[in-house]
């Protein structure tokens, strides 16, 4: 079997899987693998090097992560109307596992889930040598230029608390702060937070905290909790929390990751905890770690720890 049709059987297991717990009221669940499929989806769609699929699979599939967001919303509403409904998803079966050879229209009036621009880690990172060489010039010169526009600064994507289950844990980060030399030069600084496996595999749905409340010296405070969306006891072994810092570069009109730091598993433990921070392109397999900086800043968290005995 080729390894597009494996791909697309893989999706296919994850869009029943996710369909399976929306159907036996499993929500949170559903919810998870909803999201984890339109990310991957949404990954296809940015690829610029696949050619597994034509520019109008893309579309299709892109309207198909869609369709998961707005399901995954509608389950996520406190209110009784649903938006988009279970029985509406389910149409999508035959769409993704023939999507080499779907042809017929879309069955919703949806559009593909617009995404921020994205560049290739060497793309970005160019752009940005190119960038602080012009931004020290430019305070060099005193220069005043105005900044161009820019995309609406994120709202963060928390997710509440899952419930509790007898002799579970479940696990609250606060992210209070991060250290960085230039903290007062971010633009609209946030974190985006993800548990992956050892392949680098998200295990949780992806959540961003919404825009850092205020800077100060070299430190950028966010105090807002993240509740990790899987009980401790069922992260897989070798699992790591991702974080990552983004702000917005104006130059250049594209949201940066400028680090990430990472938690591994042994390191769950209720209190304080201040880990180090690392150069991107962020390694979710943890391989190639350089850090950022031989400064001593960090990024500052602070876990508590809920069991139901």
């Amino acid at each position: 079997m080729s390894d597009v049709n494996k791909t697309i059987q893989k999706w296919h297991a994850s869009f029943r899987k996710g369909t399976d717990f929306d159907s036996w009221g499993q929500l949170v669940e559903a919810i998870d693998e909803y999201q984890i499929l339109a990310r991957q989806l949404q990954k296809e769609v940015q690829s610029a090097n696949s050619a597994d699929f034509t520019e109008e699979q893309k579309k299709t599939l892109g309207k198909i992560a869609t369709c998961l967001e707005m399901r995954s919303a509608s389950l996520q509403c406190t209110q009784s109307k649903e938006d988009f409904k279970l029985e509406e998803l389910k149409k999508l079966e035959t769409i993704i596992q023939n999507i080499l050879t779907y042809n017929k229209e879309f069955p919703f009036d949806v559009q593909p889930v617009p995404l921020r621009k994205v560049l290739a880690p060497g793309e970005e990172e160019n752009l940005e040598l190119e960038e602080e060489e012009e931004e020290d010039a430019a305070a060099g010169a005193g220069s005043t230029e105005a900044f161009p526009p820019r995309a609406p600064a994120p709202q963060g994507t928390l997710l509440p608390r899952l419930p509790s289950e007898p002799g579970m844990t479940l696990l609250t980060l606060k992210i209070e702060k991060i250290g960085l030399k230039d903290a007062g030069q971010c633009i609209d600084p946030y974190m985006t937070i993800s548990v992956k496996d050892l392949n680098g595999v998200d295990v949780n749905p992806v959540q961003d905290t919404p825009v850092a409340s205020r800077k100060e010296d070299t430190y950028i405070h966010f105090s807002v909790d993240v509740e990790i969306q899987k009980h401790v006891e069922k992260l897989p072994k070798g699992a790591a929390i991702f974080f990552e810092f983004k702000h917005y570069k104006p130059k250049k009109r594209f949201t940066s990751t400028k680090c990430f730091a990472f938690m591994e598993m042994d390191e769950i433990k209720p209190g304080p905890i201040v880990i180090e921070l690392y150069k991107k392109p962020t390694d979710f397999k943890r391989k190639k770690l350089q850090l950022l900086t031989k400064k001593q800043l960090y990024l500052h968290l602070h876990q508590t720890l809920h069991k139901d005995s």
